[in-house]
């Protein structure tokens, strides 16, 4: 075996060129093959559009928009739970090289406030309501503190209507000036970090980063014209705009909305009436679908893959997803936001270890290594280090922060995700943690995932996260966070040291056992660690 061979570098390779066209021109082409497939469909309104009405309504938005003064640059925002006009702002704006900017919709004033101002925002999309959100009377306790809004426009509000009159002023000659002279290099949309530490950060992606991106998520799970995809991720976030909207529309697939978010009967209800052929979720989507009265009786035979991320599936779930769900070739997808997001991939054929023991293998055109997070240099196969990744799908940057992006992009242009990794010898690559996840514990490095995984097999364990609280004598300290399978009988500390004791090291064997009813989650499926350690180190 080669040096070269046994480092932890590996890149996606293919036949398939990347896509050098802005979404709009992408757009334009899917709508001339297909105009008459289904494009869109809204369950709860059900209403629905084939490509060639798709494509007649993104130009009438584009058209308003430009009526209404946006220029190539400017910042659009959305602030909106899953609807098609999310979809028309996602693709008017990119016709016309405005930017549009993700707005989380449980972000409360003050959240939206800091988006608003530092991205610039000028005219912003906004729900009516949603639950507990009254978004008109959010918008109105900031406005007066964000200068640059000019315009707010409220979806299914006579605000929406009224802009889109503004479509009138604008010929097509107009919007064709306009779109020859952007760029597919050109930014197009920023989404803001989680900021489970300090203020969110806006990366900043060009129609480059997410058309390819989405395409070849699409190319990897085998989309055609004929595939109908179930999207209830959100839509702000890349796992739904990118991975959903982006990988189906450019492949002539249809996008399906069941519902403004999660409701696991209105998801499978959605697959049933629409006879959609992919489902899209993060692991407790799944289970709480699974687990719902009545699963049985839905009809969901036109399935057959899908797309799970946000964190890891233990095997049991994606066990019962590829037999009770009928999603024979289920994909799981690792990414993050900075990447457009997704970097490896799982693929249609691969078995069962490889789907829950693995993140998949780098994309196409998609380079990633695992380096020595102190030397940067790149280690060899099987050992953990820090995964990196460069390609097309690296973001422009940080929104306004140079000095913050080059904490992440070094001069080579790889993108340091701050998460632990191995790259085996297959060059599929499993993730054992995030480095500010690692215990150190009496010099010893400890890899949460590792433990969780274990743990996964005791029989009063439900779900784990182990994570590490400080210590005196040891620096750190293990503690096991469990939700049991039956609360009435929580498996106590030393049932779970027992279980440890024959198979693990040690100094890996959790010293506090903590019972809870669930985890504090991010809003993309993964568990807030840090919430965590401040819970109980206490």
């Amino acid at each position: 075996m080669t040096a070269r061979a046994a480092r932890s570098y590996t890149h996606g390779t293919g036949t398939t060129e990347l896509l050098h066209e802005t979404i709009g021109a992408n757009l334009d082409r899917t709508a001339a093959a297909f105009p008459d497939r289904e494009a869109l469909v809204d369950v709860a309104s059900e209403r629905r559009w084939t490509y060639r009405e798709f494509d007649a309504a993104v130009g009438t938005l584009a058209r308003a928009l430009l009526g209404h003064g946006v220029a190539k640059g400017d910042r659009v925002g959305i602030w909106a739970v899953n609807c098609p006009e999310w979809v028309l702002v996602q693709y008017a704006t990119a016709r016309i090289g405005a930017i549009m900017v993700n707005i989380n919709p449980a972000y409360r004033a003050h959240e939206a406030e800091f988006v608003l101002n530092q991205s610039g925002i000028s005219v912003l999309f906004a729900s009516l309501a949603h639950r507990s959100s009254d978004y008109r009377a959010l918008v109105d306790a900031v406005r007066g503190r964000c200068p640059e809004l000019r315009s707010v426009h409220y979806i299914g509000d006579p605000s929406w209507d009224q802009l889109l009159c503004a479509a009138s002023e604008v010929t097509e000659d107009q919007i064709r000036e306009r779109e020859a002279g952007l760029s597919c290099d050109d930014p197009i949309n920023i989404q803001y970090t989680s900021g489970t530490t300090g203020f969110p950060k806006g990366a900043t992606l060009s129609h480059h980063n997410i058309l390819n991106n989405g395409y070849f998520v699409g190319e990897t799970v085998g989309y055609t014209e004929r595939d109908r995809v179930c999207l209830p991720v959100p839509f702000y976030h890349c796992f739904g705009m990118v991975m959903g909207n982006l990988a189906a529309l450019s492949h002539g697939a249809c996008v399906v909305i069941p519902a403004p978010s999660f409701e696991a009967p209105a998801t499978l209800d959605a697959v049933q009436r629409e006879r959609c052929t992919s489902l899209y979720g993060v692991p407790t989507m799944f289970l709480a679908e699974l687990d719902l009265p009545g699963f049985g009786s839905y009809d969901l035979s036109s399935l057959r893959t899908g797309i799970m991320a946000g964190s890891p599936c233990p095997v049991e779930v994606m066990k019962r997803v590829v037999a009770a769900m009928n999603m024979r070739e289920v994909s799981i997808c690792y990414g993050m936001t900075e990447t457009s997001p997704v970097s490896l991939q799982t693929r249609r054929d691969d078995d069962l270890e490889r789907r829950t023991g693995t993140v998949g293998r780098a994309l196409p055109h998609i380079e990633v290594k695992v380096i020595d997070p102190a030397t940067g240099v790149t280690l060899p196969r099987g050992e953990p280090g820090e995964l990196c990744t460069r390609g097309y799908s690296v973001m422009l940057g940080y929104w306004n922060e140079p000095e913050r992006t080059a904490e992440v992009i070094d001069a080579g242009r790889w993108m340091h995700t701050g998460d632990l990794a191995v790259i085996r010898e297959d060059g599929y690559a499993q993730i054992v943690g995030r480095i500010k996840d690692m215990i150190i514990r009496g010099g010893e490095n400890v890899y949460p995932r590792e433990i969780e995984e274990f743990l996964y097999g005791h029989p009063k364990v439900a779900d784990i996260q182990v994570i590490g609280i400080p210590d005196q004598r040891h620096g750190e300290e293990i503690v096991a966070c469990v939700i049991p399978r039956d609360p009435a009988d929580p498996p106590s500390r030393d049932e779970i040291v027992a279980y440890c004791r024959e198979r693990l090291a040690h100094y890996k064997i959790p010293r506090q056992v903590e019972i809870v009813d669930g985890f504090p989650m991010t809003v993309s499926g993964k568990v807030r660690k840090n919430e965590l350690r401040e819970r109980f180190s206490a």
